[in-house]
């Protein structure tokens, strides 16, 4: 082979090595882009997926008065947090669908993407905010007796409730018969499935004790003269309640939590806490 024809087969060989390695980097940026576009709408916020479809589920328990309640008569879910899911779907420019769930399955749930916020009394605890993602709180409280009226010179403590001729009831699941479990070693615990019925069962007599959130224990004191809200002004375990939301979305917990300062700003809240709790 002469020189001339060598140095030919060499340039086009350096050519065509070219045109290669740019067809190779062209299509593995290509297809880089389309992973990277397949990666954003797999991570798409739920918030995008709200405002779309025009509807946000809420998943509520519908038996903790005065933030959710379902009436039988009507229906329909009312309380403090079904006004605030009202509310905050407002705000959205969306409807709002009322999911059922209970404090044993709330987090299995909402894990499961049964729905897309958890709302109604439900108090701030690490156990739950390492599944799941809390809002900002909203209303401090703590656990606080509910007792009969006339026994209110009687449980003045802890230490006097928890006798071995005292009976308490709670609900499964919750917060409640956490605090019992812990606290409470001599008085007898009953349980019921219906938070709704417990305090029917202090009144009665059924039961003597009611150890629950403080906000809970003044409303139903508020209504019925024979229940008596006790130690609300220094209540044990103190807290906050909150909005839960699965992990990983922080779109839409920062857009939670935006309007949940608007609306205290504006005074929204505020008249929530006047018509269902003071």
């Amino acid at each position: 082979m002469n020189k001339k024809l060598l140095k030919l087969v060499l340039v086009l060989s350096i050519v065509f090595s070219g045109m290669f390695a740019y067809s190779a980097f062209a299509s593995d940026k290509g297809n880089n882009h389309s992973s990277d576009r397949k990666v954003e709408k797999k991570f798409d916020s739920r918030l995008d997926k709200i405002l779309k479809q025009g509807y946000i589920r809420v998943g509520t328990t519908g038996d903790y008065k005065p933030f959710t309640y379902f009436n039988p008569e009507t229906q329909q879910y009312e309380g403090y947090d079904i006004e605030a899911a009202k509310l905050l779907a407002n705000e959205l420019g969306v409807e709002v669908k009322f999911i059922k769930t209970s404090w044993p399955k709330l987090m299995e749930d909402l894990l499961a993407d049964k729905f897309d916020i958890a709302m109604g009394g439900i108090t701030r605890r690490m156990n739950r905010q390492v599944q799941a993602q809390f809002s900002d709180g909203y209303i401090p409280f703590g656990k606080s007796p509910l007792i009969r009226a006339e026994d209110k010179d009687k449980f003045t403590s802890l230490q006097a409730i928890d006798q071995s001729d005292v009976k308490i009831g709670v609900n499964p699941g919750g917060t409640n018969e956490e605090f019992v479990r812990k606290n409470i070693k001599n008085a007898e615990i009953i349980v019921f499935n219906n938070n709704l019925e417990i305090p029917e069962k202090v009144s009665s007599g059924e039961v003597d004790v009611m150890i629950t959130d403080s906000i809970e224990a003044i409303y139903y004191a508020k209504n019925n003269e024979t229940l008596y809200a006790a130690l609300t002004d220094n209540p044990w375990d103190k807290s906050q309640f909150g909005y839960l939301m699965q992990h990983g979305d922080a779109k839409f917990t920062n857009t939670v939590n935006f309007w949940m300062e608007e609306m205290e700003l504006k005074g929204e809240f505020s008249k929530l806490r006047e018509e269902w709790i003071y």
